[in-house]
């Protein structure tokens, strides 16, 4: 049965694109799912297989996850995982119906995103410039990179040499399913990566051979991992809690919409394949529009 998942979870990562956190997340959803047939099977004295495992047995499933307060959303995502396996399954022709296609998944709402105003902004990125480690360059360039741009986290890190134009003023990015999209950056955060690139990366990369824009202290690619710990170091610095590196990418869309982008550009600079997800935006911004009316308007109170 695990020989299964592993030929679904290659097909998700070689065939689909899928991110190595989804992939990594069906990983366990699916594992796990393993458990709970073979535990089934031994219960009834027989052989595990998926062929044998119904509708019913699913359904037991996700109630013992239930049972054992499983958030919503974790239970969304794995109902998700076993649909998709189980297509592949039948695709394959390794069984013959997919027991989970009619199984009702729990309605998540969707979680507006948190912001933080200009100003936190502005102090979160000002805060390397204050010390005088080479490091901090680099800090410098990766905060004002991601708030110029509206990256992900794992697109920043996966950035090279050549993405960068700072004469052109623009990076070129690959998103979810290898999509390329060019983002124009603003010229402070042009400036502080040209610095950090002249400056301080020959400092830092020990293989010339090395394409990666952003390095950590062996001169290897800069992780997710490894950014995260530098933005929560900083984000501690000015007393900005719950901060993470998507944090400056939802500041980046709501500002934006904020100073009058349309929402169509947002979406393009995000990289969202549909414009439902940009949407929930517009939540924030509609929300400070209410604020700012109720505080001028003689009327509003």
């Amino acid at each position: 049965m695990k020989e299964d998942i592993t030929s679904f979870l290659n097909y998700l990562a070689v065939e689909k694109g899928f991110s190595q956190n989804t992939v990594a997340a069906y990983r366990n959803d699916l594992h796990q799912l393993a458990s709970f047939v073979e535990e089934a099977a031994a219960n009834r004295d027989s052989i595990p297989s998926w062929a044998d495992f119904g509708r019913q047995g699913i359904l037991s499933h996700l109630l013992n996850l239930k049972e054992r307060n499983y958030a919503a959303t974790t239970i969304a995502r794995k109902v998700a995982a076993m649909r998709s396996f189980f297509n592949f399954m039948m695709n394959e022709g390794n069984i013959k119906d997919n027991p989970s296609q009619n199984i009702a998944s729990p309605k998540v709402g969707r979680a507006l995103p948190k912001p933080i105003s200009i100003s936190q902004v502005r102090r979160l990125l000002d805060e390397p410039t204050k010390q005088a480690r080479p490091e901090a360059k680099r800090d410098t360039a990766i905060l004002n990179l991601l708030y110029a741009s509206g990256m992900r986290v794992s697109e920043l890190v996966s950035l090279n040499l050549n993405d960068v134009d700072i004469k052109g003023g623009f990076v070129r990015c690959f998103g979810k399913g290898h999509k390329e999209r060019i983002i124009p950056i603003a010229p402070r955060a042009a400036q502080v990566v040209d610095e950090y690139v002249t400056e301080v990366r020959p400092r830092l990369a020990h293989n010339q051979d090395e394409r990666a824009l952003f390095l950590n202290a062996r001169g290897e690619r800069l992780t997710r991992q490894g950014l995260w710990q530098i933005l929560k170091e900083y984000a501690k610095s000015v007393e900005l809690e719950g901060i993470t590196p998507h944090t400056l990418r939802h500041s980046f869309a709501t500002h934006m919409l904020s100073g009058g982008a349309d929402l169509r550009s947002v979406q393009e600079l995000l990289g969202h394949a549909n414009i439902s997800t940009t949407q929930i935006y517009t939540h924030l911004t509609t929300e400070h529009i209410r604020r700012t009316y109720e505080k001028s308007h003689p009327r509003a109170k």
